[in-house]
């Protein structure tokens, strides 16, 4: 019978982070509120279905703040930004929403604080991607961009004494620790965050991951190419016994050559991803005999985060008017 013995192991938690949900509904609220166009510094998330959705409702997406009318508002992404963004806005007199991510902002904090205290801060991540520029922006004279345990040799600082470790939040974990762990044979006195800065809903999606892979034949992570997350969850599913791994922005970008000798396909979705990209990859799945789904559950997530402060406080004020913007 067709589709007998075929199945699909949906991992769970998947898709849409706390700081991703935060961060879309940031937008969509500042539509209402204040009526398009609403301009949005970068992509306010890493994906490719959210940012043509919320460009349809007037959203307008640029580089930088100079693009952007005086006057105007303004919504910071989901990754972060650096002080002088904030100083260029000022600058242009625009209103701006900060959704930088919270956990993104507990990393700036600690950027700060250790730059203060005269550290090196070796920062683990992509060279050049948003939260890494956002980070190294908050102490451009401290930070020394570290992207894998590859550059560790290169590393030169002040006083290796005075030297502590920051990561990008959206890594692989593995990964990550691999870098620490050469870092910390360069240097035995680093000093850690107060907390591993991989983010919880990373974490977790990476962990639900490599539940399933081993069972998988293939792995289809939902996610765009430019979202650092949803590409680690494929290196993942590889490193975790995954027979091959896949990443698509739609379901019509599945290649049916893939699941041509599966019985067991994996699915999951990087941290930006809305669940009805999910919902259409189940559905194509199904129509190629894969109908016989099993969500496999690692932790759960009840994390939620408040709307930024200034959105709120608009929501909350009667308008009579949208003058200059």
């Amino acid at each position: 019978m067709e589709g007998a013995g075929k199945r699909v192991l949906l991992a769970s938690p998947r898709g849409y982070c706390a700081g991703v949900d935060r961060a879309v509904q940031t937008v969509e609220k500042a539509l209402e509120v204040y009526g398009p166009p609403v301009y949005v510094r970068k992509e306010i998330v890493h994906n490719r279905h959210v940012v043509e959705t919320l460009k349809a409702r007037g959203a307008v997406f640029v580089e930088e703040n100079d693009e952007v009318p005086e006057g105007a508002t303004v919504v910071f992404s989901a990754h972060g930004v650096a002080p002088q963004v904030h100083a260029s806005a000022a600058a242009r007199s625009l209103k701006t929403i900060d959704a930088t991510c919270p956990l993104v902002t507990k990393v700036h904090h600690e950027a700060r604080r250790f730059a203060a205290a005269g550290y090196d801060i070796l920062l683990i991540g992509h060279q050049g991607h948003e939260e890494v520029v956002g980070t190294a922006g908050e102490a451009p004279g401290s930070v020394h961009v570290v992207d894998g345990p590859d550059d560790v040799a290169a590393v030169t600082v002040r006083d290796p004494a005075k030297v502590a470790w920051l990561s990008q939040t959206t890594l692989s974990v593995d990964e990550t620790m691999s870098t620490v762990e050469h870092l910390r044979k360069r240097f035995p006195l680093l000093q850690s965050p107060p907390s591993d800065d991989i983010c919880y809903a990373t974490q977790n999606r990476q962990q639900a991951v490599k539940q399933i892979a081993p069972s998988c034949d293939v792995v289809v992570v939902v996610g765009s190419r430019n979202s650092s997350n949803s590409v680690r969850l494929c290196e993942v599913a590889l490193e975790a016994g995954a027979g091959a791994a896949h990443l698509v922005d739609f379901a019509r970008e599945i290649d049916d050559e893939w699941l041509r000798d599966a019985t067991t396909v994996g699915l999951t979705a990087g941290a930006s991803v809305p669940n009805e990209l999910v919902e259409e990859v189940l559905a194509h799945l199904a129509e190629r005999g894969f109908a016989d789904v099993t969500e496999v559950t690692g932790a759960r997530e009840t994390t939620v985060f408040a709307l930024p402060q200034e959105l709120r406080a608009d929501i909350r004020r009667p308008r009579t008017g949208d003058a200059g913007l």
